[in-house]
């Protein structure tokens, strides 16, 4: 494996209509964002379907997370797949997988053990057909154009998902959920139409002699064995991950302020921040410069964060999430970096994991802050979750640097 090109820092920067005068990009970004749109309606018309047929708020949040819950173990059994198979074939079968489960939950026959596992069926290829997409990104937009496509991928997917669940509340209000899950259904169908009709033909870059597991075992301890490429993952997990835990607090923290519905203003700053911190860095930072704030980036996740110890009030606790996750832009630059160090055969891979473990980190930093929850006041967690992030920054600042 090789490290990172320094040449790479000196590139010029990457234009809006640069990424998107590439053709199979903007297919490659309709894929995307009619896939977090349909499946933000297809969640959330299941999940009151679910409440609706049992009365059980667990039923509703098991129908929810039920295809985030899988996404460690795809990751780790079967993302060899995004450079094994021709990326038009496993996109085109992806979204059919997509049409066919939305289908035959809308025919409202399911019962909800077989619901969750047709949902938990859909988690197992999800980091797949991400890693697939990921992975020809370096091709199509070579040099700075990588860095302003995966921020656009960031940005587009976090307002899709909004408007996903905005679109599906409102659907709901008008439709029962079977109807609105078949305008889900529609949406996965016009994306197997896309991805069949607007993807080239691609051979894959690794066809593997070893089953489909084994394979994606073999290229993960790869991976983690290098010490430039287990750095970089390492820096793409750990002070992200600590950081968003600390969103698992957002309800408590507002119920000390005596408004528990004002969370809701905390999570929209957070992701506001997350994407001004993806616009401001993807495009309007020199990529020589951006290499340089990578670290001082790393350390803003945290560091806002800890003067949540004072008890701010509710607008200042708004402003310190947006501040914190603003700096959630530093991995774009790793992003790139992990792409020069990967062996080509195997970028797919490589992005793949990345998000795997990045998914894998949210969920246990999440969870981590619940199980504090019970032994600290919420602002005391908040601000454990931010020194954690800025620790594991300074740990990690040689691959940050």
């Amino acid at each position: 494996m090789t490290a990172p090109s320094a040449s790479a820092g000196r590139a010029a920067s990457a234009r809006y209509r640069d990424v998107f005068g590439v053709p199979e990009f903007r297919t490659l970004f309709g894929l995307q964002t009619l896939l977090v749109a349909g499946d933000s309606i297809r969640t959330i018309a299941l999940s009151v379907q679910a409440f609706e047929q049992t009365g059980s708020t667990l039923a509703a949040a098991l129908v929810f997370c039920a295809g985030m819950l899988p996404y460690v173990v795809g990751g780790a059994l079967l993302l060899s797949l995004a450079d094994r198979v021709p990326m038009r074939r496993l996109l085109t079968g992806y979204h059919l997988l997509r049409l066919a489960v939305t289908a035959v939950l809308a025919c409202g026959v399911v019962p909800l053990p077989a619901t969750i596992a047709l949902i938990t069926l859909l988690g197992l290829f999800a980091p797949v057909g991400g890693a697939t997409v990921q992975g020809r990104l370096p091709a199509l937009l070579p040099g700075d154009g990588f860095v302003l496509g995966r921020s656009l991928f960031t940005m587009t997917s976090a307002g899709a998902q909004i408007a996903g669940q905005a679109a599906g509340g409102l659907m709901l209000a008008a439709l029962s959920p079977a109807g609105t899950l078949w305008l889900a259904a529609g949406s996965a169908a016009v994306a197997a139409a896309l991805a069949r009709s607007g993807l080239p033909d691609v051979p894959a870059p690794n066809r593997g002699g070893s089953g489909v597991a084994r394979e994606t075992w073999r290229v993960n301890r790869r991976l983690l064995g290098d010490r430039t490429t287990r750095g970089l993952l390492l820096a793409f997990w750990v002070p992200l991950s600590l950081s968003v835990g600390s969103e698992g607090m957002a309800i408590p923290y507002a119920g000390e302020l005596g408004d528990p519905a004002a969370a809701g203003l905390m999570l929209s700053s957070a992701a506001a921040g997350m994407f001004a911190g993806n616009l401001l860095i993807g495009r309007w930072i020199r990529p020589d410069l951006r290499d340089r704030l990578t670290f001082p980036l790393a350390l803003l996740t945290g560091a806002p964060l800890l003067l949540f110890v004072l008890h701010p009030p509710l607008p200042a606790a708004c402003a310190l999430m947006l501040a914190g996750t603003v700096g959630l832009g530093y991995d774009l630059p790793l992003q790139r970096r992990l792409v020069d160090a990967a062996p080509e055969e195997v970028r797919g891979q490589a992005i793949g994991l990345a998000n795997t473990g990045i998914m894998t980190g949210q969920a246990a930093a999440i969870g981590g802050a619940g199980a504090l929850g019970g032994l600290l006041a919420p602002s005391q967690v908040i601000a454990l979750c931010g020194a954690a992030a800025v620790l594991a920054a300074l740990t990690l600042h040689r691959h940050l640097r």
